[in-house]
């Protein structure tokens, strides 16, 4: 059967799969791209001509590039060959150099209520500045920093200053404890730390200068700490190593002319950290050509970014999503975009939509996390406030759930916003399976790949699977915004992503996924041992290390059990050493150590003292068991189980 929206949309209401929410004639006329779905056969059809012209339309170049593709060592490719650019001046210097030279850039609100605006030319001198300091530091290109801050413009701002001097910035989420920073850091190798004094979340403060100093003690790397006050909280400062932000933003050496340094497409551009299924994580690198091109491609024409638009993507910098769509594609495109420091229901769960309401966004790119902690709330919440300035809502981070996206599109999009529903990874760079404003939509479906993008969902044997037959996904031909190696470990990043189909060359994403009888696709979850907790990629193996490094812990084994808020949460399974006895105070001790060691996003709801684990007669715990005992399922086949 079919009813018709408040604005006349047509929508087919059915089962999930079924259901189908058309786009309005008008949102066609008016896209950016309205022959898309033209344009993705186009694409396929070549490749290399699609991105070809799409590194001409979206970016300037100091140099031309001689190849689009370099396919010859797969799976290290190589994109836009000998083109020379800088990232800094695609997002900065260029629109400085134009009629956009006084347009905002950036609008800024605190958790507290403290606003600042940034026009191109102010976001721009400041860039400068800083970029001025880190090489007064002694940072030159090819230095990795590391960049541990809230959610405020001066970590966009050191972000921008590093890449413009040809340095390479390793962002680290200020949510992580000393141990993740530290590794991190000697990871990196970076000598020089940016951090804040703090970070205000909830009304209170995040001790970020206390953590980095504990981090720093763990590492022998780092010898020059800039600090940000943020929160003028007291802070420790150490004479000779430690430098406040603007004191040195106040000398002579921060001059606000700064010429960008030419950078090759294949030069590394940054690195960030995430999750695997071995104990260290990863640093994903990508590099300074073609992830301009893909990050600045899909939010055109994913999110229809027009030149009045205010553009907030309400994620954190910390991430790929915040490097992607808060700092670099935003900018890159020369748009508006929205910055908020806080938490999406303090002081009170209208908090989103006062600040829709109050600044006129136009576009909302958010988590299902976040969707569904607002919508616990109820609708009225969201029906005070007037928030008919916007016209697109996007999803981020994991599957959304069609009862929260049929939520989102009725009470915050008043059924007139279309949802892009965003499937892509850290090392994706950018959005790859998804819809644009003029595709129709399913609601918990992230539709069709994007263009020049072919995906499919195989068997093991490689097989493509029939419709509604759960599969591998795969990504069959390289992208521009692709990572290109594993930082320090490229074996590594063969093994990680393009050994499970190394005989097709295909990319293997470690998610499963069906397709329906449309061509939709539906992502189930990952297909290895890393949780999504809120949208953030937890390794089981680090959550274990940590657990195991206390002393009373033996072994341990972390699984993800699906949660109505939060996407999924960690149950944890430990096995304490002989004569240590078990307790609730052991249990809240052990919560605290995993905090401590990994950080808050990564302590387990639940943990239980075992006497034992599920293991294969190889060793391997079979964590699929420890899931469905959680979850009261069927435990499958045990055959291969040592007991």
């Amino acid at each position: 059967m079919s009813e018709q929206s408040s604005n006349g949309q047509a929508i087919e209401v059915a089962a999930a799969d079924s259901e189908l929410y058309q786009p309005s004639p008008e949102a066609v006329a008016n896209a950016v791209a309205p022959n898309y779905l033209q344009l993705r056969g186009e694409a396929l059809a070549d490749i290399e001509a699609y991105w070809d012209a799409r590194a001409r339309e979206m970016i300037d170049w100091f140099e031309p590039y001689e190849k689009v593709l370099d396919d010859s060592g797969a799976p290290f490719y190589k994109w836009f060959v000998g083109g020379k650019t800088n990232i800094a001046y695609n997002a900065l210097d260029r629109h400085v150099n134009s009629w956009r030279r006084h347009k905002l850039a950036l609008i800024f609100e605190g958790e507290e209520g403290d606003k600042q605006n940034y026009s191109y030319y102010q976001l721009w001198q400041e860039v400068n500045k800083f970029a001025n300091v880190l090489k007064g530091k002694g940072v030159g290109k090819g230095d990795t920093v590391t960049i541990y801050m809230g959610r405020t413009p001066e970590l966009m701002i050191a972000m921008l200053a590093v890449t413009k001097i040809g340095a390479v910035h390793s962002v680290v989420y200020g949510g992580f404890s000393e141990q993740a920073l530290a590794s991190r850091i000697d990871d990196a190798q970076s000598r020089v730390l940016i951090t804040s004094d703090g970070a205000w979340l909830r009304g209170k403060t995040v001790n970020l200068k206390d953590i980095s100093d504990e981090a720093v003690k763990r590492s022998s790397i780092v010898d020059t700490v800039i600090v940000y006050q943020r929160t003028m909280q007291d802070v420790q400062m150490t004479p000779g190593r430690d430098h406040w932000w603007h004191e040195e933003m106040a000398l002579p050496i921060a001059s606000p002319i700064c010429e960008p340094e030419p950078m090759d497409a294949e030069d590394p551009l940054f690195i960030l950290y995430t999750s695997g299924t071995t104990g260290r994580p990863k640093g994903v690198l990508h590099t300074c050509g073609g992830y301009q091109v893909y990050t600045a491609t899909t939010l055109k024409y994913v999110f229809d970014l027009k030149e009045d638009d205010l553009w907030w993507c309400a994620a954190d910098p910390g991430w790929i999503t915040g490097h992607s769509y808060i700092v670099y594609a935003p900018l890159i495109l020369g748009s508006t975009g929205f910055m908020y420091e806080g938490a999406p229901d303090y002081p009170h769960p209208n908090r989103y939509w006062k600040l829709v309401e109050d600044y006129g966004i136009t576009i909302l790119y958010t988590a299902p996390t976040a969707i569904r902690g607002l919508m616990r709330f109820g609708d009225a919440w969201a029906e005070q406030h007037d928030l008919s300035s916007l016209r697109l809502l996007g999803s981020v981070g994991e599957p959304i759930n069609p009862e929260a996206w049929r939520w989102y599109h009725r009470v915050i999009g008043r059924e007139n916003c279309p949802i892009m529903d965003t499937w892509w990874q850290t090392e994706t760079g950018g959005f790859m399976i998804t819809p644009t404003p003029v595709v129709a939509l399913k609601p918990g479906s992230a539709t069709l790949p994007f263009t020049g993008i072919e995906a499919d969902v195989v068997r093991e044997d490689g097989s493509t699977c029939e419709p509604n037959e759960d599969g591998y996904l795969v990504v069959k031909r390289p992208w521009p915004g692709m990572a290109r190696t594993v930082w320090g470990d490229p074996d590594r990043y063969v093994e990680q992503y393009w050994s499970e189909f190394a005989q097709q060359g295909w990319y293997f994403t470690g998610d499963s996924a069906r397709r329906d009888d449309d061509g939709y696709f539906w992502i189930i979850g990952r297909m290895d041992d890393v949780i999504k907790v809120s949208g953030y990629r937890l390794g089981t193996a680090e959550i274990e290390s940590a657990l195991v490094s206390h002393p009373d812990v033996a072994e341990a084994a972390c699984v993800g059990i699906p949660h109505e808020l939060r996407g999924n949460v960690i149950h944890a399974f430990c096995i304490l050493n002989d004569g240590v006895s078990g307790s609730s105070d052991l249990v809240d001790a052990l919560k605290l150590h995993v905090r401590h060691e990994v950080g808050p996003i990564a302590v387990p709801s639940e943990l239980s003292i075992v006497d034992g684990l599920p293991k294969t007669r190889s060793g391997k715990i079979m964590r699929r068991l420890l899931k469905a005992q959680v979850q009261g399922l069927p435990i499958g086949d045990v055959s291969t189980l040592a007991d």
